[in-house]
């Protein structure tokens, strides 16, 4: 790939990762994101760069059952390693057999559990990010998730609470390390704030300074190298999680091992030259992967249409020939249309800053009750393991 020079904060190279016996030259990971870090989106992120690429989150009871979709989720290319794969789920025993059954037929390196999500559907039966205001649940799946990893390494993803009255990061990340955990990961936003305003970084470095044992990991608003370098100089963490920021920019975790790698320089660090051209091309290798991953080409070229707005964000491509690339189902419709697209230098501003989702604060939809108490009622056990039963495949 094409490189120009751009000087960022840090001097030097960041220190490796550590993540139980899985030793990260670059300290970065990719989020886990629903439809997007499939098996296709994570091959191309690891051809520009490095660090630990983790799967879309699958339900544990759907494992469990060996669900076709969730069995086809967690399988990975031979040319992944080390492999990720996160779980979400409620109910203890549910979480602790379907590690066993990862770690008994050799999934994964490492799995993570999910106590971040915040959609509805997921927090209304106290899963998600909701999960760890009943702290003793909390420390409960992690415990037996530990268990059942052995020497599989064992992490926990979490938002900072459910609203900025019931903030429990710092009780559940002590307790994810009293239970075992490799590391925590911290998003730095409420449940309520879903992907709105800015990540509260300060939050992170309260995490890092209350888990002293295992590593911290700071989530929210890496748009770019420069932000990930800031983030782990502002708040002592030891890695960065990185998710919207690679919405079509997989490049970017070329640039972040550029910035923290152990090739990283003290004064320059190397930066994609992302032309048109040069997106125009990995915009057509992430559509060959999916036809891959799905060996189906009309599904495959389904699934690139979510990406064409992230990937040509401030270039000088027009509305109806971003609507053709969405309507294309072979791979050589791609290529004609691509083929009609001139080169362009990298725009700046306009290809650069927030991307995907973001929304805007609202009430996080809760089970009845939920907020009285830290401690499961009465029935309510019964409610959250039908949330598991409501999945599909994921």
């Amino acid at each position: 790939m094409t490189l120009v020079t751009d000087s960022l904060a840090a001097a030097g190279t960041a220190p490796a990762l550590r993540i139980g016996p899985i030793e990260l030259d670059t300290p970065v990971v990719l989020a886990p994101m629903a439809g997007i870090t499939n098996t296709a989106f994570r091959r191309l992120c690891r051809e520009y760069g490095a660090g630990l690429y983790v799967s879309e989150m699958i339900t544990s009871r759907a494992l469990v059952e060996r669900n076709a979709i969730t069995m086809r989720l967690i399988q990975h290319h031979e040319s992944e390693t080390p492999r990720s794969i996160q779980l979400y789920g409620v109910d203890p025993a549910t979480i602790a057999e379907a590690v066993r059954i990862i770690v008994a037929e050799d999934r994964a390196d490492h799995i993570d559990l999910n106590f971040g999500c915040p959609v509805p559907k997921v927090t209304r039966k106290g899963g998600g990010a909701a999960l760890p205001w009943k702290i003793g649940l909390f420390s409960d799946i992690v415990q037996r998730a530990v268990k059942a990893a052995g020497d599989v390494p064992l992490t926990v993803k979490m938002r900072k609470g459910i609203n900025k009255d019931h903030l429990t990061f710092l009780d559940a990340g002590r307790a994810a390390e009293d239970a075992g955990a490799a590391a925590v990961a911290l998003h730095a936003r409420t449940a309520s704030e879903y992907y709105s305003g800015h990540a509260d970084w300060s939050a992170i470095g309260e995490l890092k300074q209350a888990v002293t044992s295992i590593p911290v990991l700071g989530n929210g608003d890496i748009w770019s190298a420069g932000d990930a370098v800031r983030m782990m100089h502002e708040t002592g963490c030891d890695g960065v999680v990185v998710g919207r920021g690679c919405l079509g920019r997989p490049w970017l975790f070329g640039e972040l091992a550029a910035a923290l790698g152990p090739s990283a320089g003290a004064d320059q660090h190397a930066v994609v030259d992302a032309t048109l051209g040069f997106v125009k091309d990995a915009f057509r290798r992430h559509a060959e992967l999916l036809v891959e991953f799905f060996e189906d080409e009309d599904r495959g070229c389904k699934d690139i249409r979510k990406h064409v707005a992230w990937y040509f964000k401030g270039y000088p491509v027009g509305g109806e020939l971003r609507a053709a690339l969405a309507r294309a189902s072979t791979l050589q419709e791609i290529d004609d249309l691509l083929g009609t697209i001139g080169d362009a230098p990298y725009p700046g501003a306009g290809a650069e800053g927030q991307r995907g989702r973001a929304g805007s604060p609202k009430r996080t939809a809760l089970p009845e009750g939920w907020l009285d108490s830290r401690e499961i009622g009465e029935g309510v056990g019964d409610m959250m393991r039908g949330a598991e039963t409501e999945n599909d495949g994921g």
